[in-house]
């Protein structure tokens, strides 16, 4: 194993100074805790994501004015604890509530609603959109049902604007559920993570193999087969993902996210092969997104989003200025 560290057992800790430290400007670090928080907080509902460390730029890379108040990181992939969730709480509210964002684990829905209990003894008021948009498998190792993968980015984007311009707390919880049933993701691997506590591939693919619907923590997906060209990786995604919504929409928006080891001139290949699909059936792509967002460590491989655009106010949370470190 070859990694830019020192101690393993220092990598959140030192991960966390360096990142405060490198953007003083936007965000601080809540003394002797995992808190990221933007500087600025002006008096809205609030709005706390987190989870498990490798996911970099996910979650403290969003926090920032328009997005993301403060953000939690847990042990690498792994949930924070109930404690820590609380002290973002607090960090947060602005006496607004705060909504919390939570990508659908066992650990992190048990954590952040156990965070919420202990919330409300300090008065916050608080809600919970759970965000379940990989549609490749229904239960993992670490889900009951759908995970959450690289859609929680847009979710974060949509509901800070929402919630920048004045929505109140329920308004925010009922604007989540909603906007969650509008994404769709799908991921795929070339070469696992390599988890530094552990040392190896969390998972084993030949040379000339690929493994569909991957999660985000290294979790097996749907199919392995040999590697094919882009295009045909492209297609395998595109119609899955439009298989499965009830009534295939008109106007989409396309996240292309890499995982963390794939290269940007491979995501926009990959990119321009999905925009191509798209238009031979007609499917308007109005907006669009490249890079990497949620990340799985050093994984080779992508994942695929499309939001349904059919509601334009949608699209114009999407494109609303932010103050971030990584939008």
């Amino acid at each position: 194993m070859k990694k830019i560290i020192n101690q393993t057992d220092d990598i959140i800790e030192e991960m966390l100074r360096g990142l405060s430290a490198s953007y003083p400007k936007l965000v601080h670090r809540v003394e002797d805790s995992r808190v990221i928080a933007k500087n600025e907080s002006k008096k809205q509902v609030a709005l706390v994501s987190g989870g498990g460390s490798g996911h970099e730029p996910s979650h403290a890379g969003f926090v920032g004015d328009g997005m993301l108040s403060a953000a939690v990181a847990g042990d690498v992939f792994t949930s924070p604890t109930p404690d820590q969730i609380q002290i973002a709480m607090k960090e947060a509210d602005q006496g607004e509530g705060v909504l919390l964002l939570v990508k659908n684990y066992t650990g992190d829905n048990l954590n952040f609603e156990m965070a919420q209990e202990m919330a409300e003894m300090d008065d916050i008021q608080s809600e919970i959109v759970v965000i379940d948009d990989d549609i490749a498998v229904e239960d993992s190792e670490f889900t009951a049902g759908k995970r959450g993968v690289a859609g929680t980015v847009l979710v974060h984007k949509i509901l800070g604007d929402a919630a920048r311009a004045g929505a109140s707390l329920e308004e925010l919880k009922k604007r989540g559920d909603e906007v969650v049933k509008k994404i769709k993701t799908i991921g795929l691997a070339l070469h696992a993570a390599t988890v530094p506590e552990v040392g190896k591939p969390g998972f084993e693919l030949a040379e000339d193999e690929i493994e569909y619907g991957v999660g985000i923590h290294g979790e097996a997906g749907y199919r392995r087969e040999k590697i094919q060209p882009s295009k045909g990786l492209a297609k395998e995604l595109t119609t899955k993902i439009l298989a499965d919504y009830e009534k295939q929409p008109q106007k989409v928006g396309v996240l292309v996210n890499g995982m963390g080891g794939t290269p940007l001139m491979e995501q926009f290949i990959f990119m321009n092969d999905v925009l191509n699909l798209l238009k031979e059936q007609n499917i308007e792509v109005t907006f669009h997104k490249v890079g990497n967002y949620m990340t799985s460590l050093d994984m080779e491989g992508v994942s695929l989003t499309l939001i349904d655009l059919e509601d334009e106010t949608i699209k114009d949370a999407l494109e609303s200025e932010v103050t971030t470190i990584s939008w």
